[in-house]
């Protein structure tokens, strides 16, 4: 069974045939996912899902691109659906300096009340990395991140970023991107990251693996990123699912 640990459901892109894309999943072997949202009409949403389906978890956070935007009422709201048995997680949150909507200083305050609710409510945080690396590992460390640990989302960065990060109790999780035939440095670090700190995600509809580049993504395909991440680590595909599953539900709290 796969735990797609990162997949925007929730997005517009599957308003037309959600059921059916839940369903190829379901035949894939896709056991459960976890919607993210990241502002209010994606976290509204998400909550709908998982109230719908058994199988599906939420995460809650604000978005760094968005953080500009953020009220109290906004995060007192955040709080608020942190305490729902469905909700396993907060973020995604962290930095985006590629987008420059919200000011560096914002996108740094945000974050950093994200790490300090998560803290209070005992939640593992996701993070959403964007030519910001020092930045983000910085406040990982200041804010004492490693109480919750989490996820960095998407991993794109060196193997010495991410034994910083896994030494503060996060999870390194892989998407579309490893499977890209002109990726060799991403797969080089996933090749090395030890299996009990491996996750796989979609990023769903982003970040289509290969051979659908370019094409919407969605659950379904996270069994090519394990089937990727397998042959990297010369294990088999049910070993790499199996122990990457086992990741998701311990981190998420799920029995």
């Amino acid at each position: 069974m796969l735990f797609d640990s990162h997949a925007h459901l929730n997005a517009e892109q599957y308003k037309d045939d959600l059921e059916e894309v839940i369903e190829r999943a379901r035949t894939e072997g896709v056991s459960n996912m976890l919607i993210v949202g990241f502002d209010r009409p994606t976290i509204t949403r998400a909550m709908q899902l998982v109230e719908e389906y058994d199988f599906l978890y939420a995460s809650v956070g604000w978005h760094p691109v968005d953080a500009v935007d953020m009220t109290d009422e906004d995060f007192a709201w955040l709080e608020e659906l942190a305490a729902h048995p469905k909700v396993v997680a907060l973020g995604e949150m962290g930095l985006d300096y590629h987008w420059d909507k919200s000011p560096k200083d914002i996108q740094k305050e945000v974050f950093r009340k994200q790490i300090e609710l998560a803290k209070r409510v005992n939640l593992p945080i996701i993070i959403h990395n964007r030519e910001a690396t020092k930045d983000i590992v910085d406040i990982l460390k200041e804010s004492g991140a490693k109480e919750v640990g989490g996820i960095m989302h998407c991993f794109g960065g060196s193997i010495e970023t991410a034994r910083e990060c896994m030494n503060m109790n996060f999870y390194i999780s892989f998407g579309g991107p490893v499977t890209f035939k002109n990726a060799r440095g991403v797969k080089e670090v996933a090749a090395q990251i030890p299996l009990d700190r491996l996750l796989i995600e979609t990023d769903c509809p982003y970040l289509t693996p290969h051979p659908f580049r370019g094409k919407r993504n969605e659950p379904s395909y996270v069994k090519l990123v394990a089937e990727e991440l397998a042959n990297l680590h010369h294990i088999t595909y049910k070993e790499l699912a199996d122990k990457t599953t086992a990741n998701a539900k311990k981190l998420f709290g799920i029995d």
